[in-house]
């Protein structure tokens, strides 16, 4: 089975979140059930700092764009049997960041990833690549099955290929103004409900959910809950439409790199059987963070995590108070909403020895909070999939999150009479609900005996890309019944 994969950003290559860890990894995954897999993603500026060996394949090729003719070239990476192609138009790509600054999108994202998208499928004509499989992520990618729908359809290259559209996060959709369609050469006539118009506005997504053989999540629990008013974004009727054609896959980890026996960024190795280097991990966590080294009984939490509201920093910060009164230590790491920075940075004045902060995306960090803290905080109010969680249970890090998306999927509430479980879970949206969950979990931090069942069953926990590549190649057997 021939399978494309495009995605606007790809593990090791260029990164801002866990699309590129999902993209980095299930090519390689899929390979070795035996598929032929290819990855294509745009030439950005940050991949040609990398100082890769690049092989140009396709040189100033020229494509019909909009109303003019545009010229891109493209790339090829190649590791072992796993390649990698990159469109170059340096008009697009060559940019200090992948998607914008600080301050907002760069106002022609819809052009930029609509060059992309259309390039993929003219690259794979002239790579003579016929896919069986064309698996799409985010609305970055969405319109090649407009472009397949609308501009490709009499091409034979491209008969009875199937499409699969992954949704990482339904809140990115990817809206523009209505002028958009004729600027990327898509006939105007999409202007309308029942194709790519929403709210007076063009939606990518929107898209990639209509002209797709199927639509998946990266969690089953998230695939049921974007049919829903609550997390639907607009998008919930057109979900329940495709319903029959909408499964949710959880994601998967690359142990690779995230395992506390072999990884280089912590402070000391640990395994099931010994975890004494556990404890010298927690003990460099307090001292990277100023915090009482003495106090090596207390527990720690930890996150990592974009500092929003999505996130659950609203109902963390509001508890953080009574958090420090349960005598916990909390190591926050991330970057995002200023509002909610400065609020953390009162905090950690107001109390320097209970509260460590570094606002910042710093890869070392993430490893040395997962691997030294006693719990791992996720109050999102909704999360797709998420990934640390399972990162944490790697490192005998224990849960502690709201129950939506992946979160309830991943995690089992631990029953102490039973032994069973690997982490805590809480369901109603508030402060109260985080706090007691919180609670429960320092309860049990103190029955060293219990404590250590509970480590034992988060470090035996597998969510390995193994399963999670299996069940899509299960998922692309399926489109060809569809």
């Amino acid at each position: 089975m021939k399978t494309i994969i495009l995605s606007s950003e790809v593990a090791p290559f260029a990164k801002t979140g866990g699309l590129a860890d999902v993209t980095g990894a299930l090519p390689k995954f899929l390979a070795k059930l035996g598929l032929e897999v290819k990855l294509i993603m745009p030439l950005y500026q940050e991949v040609k700092k990398k100082g890769l060996y690049l092989k140009k394949v396709i040189d100033n090729h020229p494509m019909d764009w909009g109303r003019s003719r545009e010229k891109f070239s493209v790339f090829e990476y190649q590791e072992g049997s796993f390649r990698a192609y990159f469109v170059e138009k340096d008009d697009y790509y060559h940019r200090d960041y992948l998607y914008g600054p600080p301050s907002g999108d760069y106002p022609d994202n819809g052009q930029r990833f609509a060059f992309f998208s259309k390039a993929s499928l003219e690259t794979l004509k002239q790579l003579n690549f016929s896919p069986d499989i064309l698996h799409c992520h985010d609305w970055q990618t969405s319109v090649a099955l407009a472009y397949l729908q609308f501009i490709y359809s009499d091409d034979f290259f491209f008969k009875g290929i199937r499409s699969l559209f992954t949704i990482h996060n339904l809140a990115y959709q990817g809206l523009f103004e209505k002028e958009v369609l004729s600027q990327i050469g898509l006939p105007d006539h999409l202007f309308n409900l029942e194709d790519m118009e929403f709210y007076g506005r063009v939606n990518f997504l929107k898209a990639g959910i209509l002209y797709s053989t199927a639509v998946s999540t990266v969690s089953p629990r998230y695939s049921q809950e974007i049919q829903t008013p609550e997390f639907g974004y607009g998008l919930d009727g057109l979900l329940r439409k495709r319903s029959k054609a909408l499964f949710g896959i959880l994601n998967g980890v690359d142990y690779s790199s995230w395992n506390p026996a072999t990884d280089k960024l912590i402070f000391a190795p640990f395994t099931p059987e010994d975890l004494r280097g556990k404890r010298e991990c927690k003990r460099d966590l307090l001292n990277m963070f100023q915090l009482p080294s003495q106090d090596m009984d207390v527990p720690i939490a930890g996150m990592v995590s974009r500092l929003a509201s999505q996130k659950g920093l609203d109902i963390l910060c509001e508890s953080l108070e009574e958090m420090f009164k349960l005598g916990v230590y909390l190591v926050i790491l991330g970057t995002g909403d200023e509002k909610i920075q400065d609020i953390l940075k009162s905090i950690k004045e107001k109390y320097p020895t209970h509260l460590g902060l570094k606002v910042a995306f710093d890869d070392a960090v993430a490893h040395k909070i997962i691997s030294g803290s006693d719990l791992l905080l996720i109050p999102s109010r909704y999360e797709p999939c998420g990934l640390t969680q399972m990162y944490s249970l790697k490192y005998g890090t224990i849960p502690v999150v709201r129950a939506t998306g992946g979160l309830d999927d991943s995690i089992q509430e631990f029953e102490g009479n039973k032994l069973e479980g690997n982490g805590f879970k809480f369901e109603d949206y508030s402060a109260e609900a985080l706090l007691a969950a919180l609670k429960k979990a320092c309860s049990l931090y103190h029955q060293k005996e219990k404590w250590q069942n509970l480590i034992q069953n988060a470090l035996s926990c597998d969510f390995s890309w193994d399963k999670a590549a299996g069940e899509y190649l299960s998922l692309y057997k399926k489109l060809f019944s569809i």
